[in-house]
């Protein structure tokens, strides 16, 4: 699997090796935020046995196919990518080399290597501009507004490309706004955390006119590994490609103040905000339809966003010695 050092693939990672599957982990470790934090996850993945760590760049046009060839993987999950949407603004390229480039050569490298199943991270922001919701896999998604989104697109359709003319099985799965224990430091809730505990002022964006349809790490991974272990199938009504996508997200969007209350409960703490206007490349709100995914593998998120934002401040706490 890729990004087995980023927060969801870390966290995948784990479930799979505690069912006893054999996994080979790879990671850049690029420094978009804190290595020692990555460093730290892949700390607890070295514990087991059944698990391997290279360190390789996905973009690598001569290490991937080698690698593969060698492996002969029986399935990849694709987790790897130049993350946030709001840096995509300010370093563009970074994602034309992961995002497009890197997807492209473990697309190649399933192709040849008669990989069975390919599981990928697609995104909610592929949504866009779009109003109507929730949001459902077959709504036009044709209007993004930022470059990562675009790119997670651009993923979708070179997926559906591969799996049209070379029978691969793809599933790509739209992720709606992970949170949990291990998480990213430049989202919400390490900031806002962090922000609240050493008395700072939090950016509250959208004047606080948001909603995000947050979804818990524990569920975002049983996701991963049910589609994993049900390989794509023709969907007949689109396509006669072994192709699909499933939104997985909560399907409860939360106002952006109504989580920064669960925050200040779990800390005991109020937040100072300090109320800013929309990002460039931002939408005012994200709600998933499960439908699909639930008919799919039996299954939808379902963790309330008090129980995650406890679990989280616990483990912040834990781990940076609060």
């Amino acid at each position: 699997m890729t990004g087995a050092a980023g927060f969801i693939g870390a966290a995948v990672a784990e479930r799979l090796l505690v069912r006893g599957d054999e996994v080979l982990g790879l990671d850049n470790l690029n420094d978009y935020y804190a290595v020692s934090l990555k460093e730290s996850r892949l700390a607890r993945l070295t514990t087991h046995t059944n698990f391997r760590f290279l360190r390789v760049d996905v973009a690598d046009r001569d290490g991937v196919p080698k690698l593969f060839q060698a492996e002969k993987f029986d399935r990849v999950i694709h987790l790897a990518a130049q993350a946030g949407v709001r840096y995509s603004l300010q370093n563009p390229l970074a994602y034309m080399d992961s995002n497009l480039l890197g997807f492209a050569n473990i697309l190649e490298g399933c192709r040849h290597n008669q990989v069975q199943h390919l599981v990928y991270a697609s995104s909610s922001s592929v949504y866009g501009g779009n109003t109507k919701m929730p949001f459902a896999e077959h709504d036009n998604v044709d209007h993004p507004v930022s470059l990562y989104a675009a790119t997670k697109k651009a993923n979708e359709l070179m997926a559906h490309t591969y799996s049209h003319l070379y029978q691969l099985p793809t599933t790509g799965l739209r992720f709606f706004t992970v949170y949990g224990p291990w998480g990213r430091p430049d989202m919400a809730p390490m900031l806002f955390t962090q922000a609240i505990l050493q008395g700072h002022a939090i950016d509250v964006y959208n004047h606080g006119q948001m909603q995000r349809d947050f979804t818990y790490i524990d569920d975002i991974v049983e996701g991963v590994l049910r589609t994993l272990d049900r390989p794509a199938t023709p969907e007949h009504t689109t396509s006669q490609a072994p192709y699909r996508v499933f939104n997985i997200g909560n399907n409860d969007p939360v106002p952006l103040m109504d989580f920064i209350g669960c925050i200040e409960t779990a800390l005991g703490q109020t937040a100072e905000k300090r109320l800013l206007p929309m990002q460039p490349g931002d939408v005012p709100a994200t709600y998933a339809s499960t439908d699909a995914l639930n008919q799919w593998i039996g299954f939808a998120p379902n963790t309330p966003l008090q129980t995650g934002i406890d679990r989280f401040v616990a483990w912040y706490r834990n781990y940076y010695q609060v």
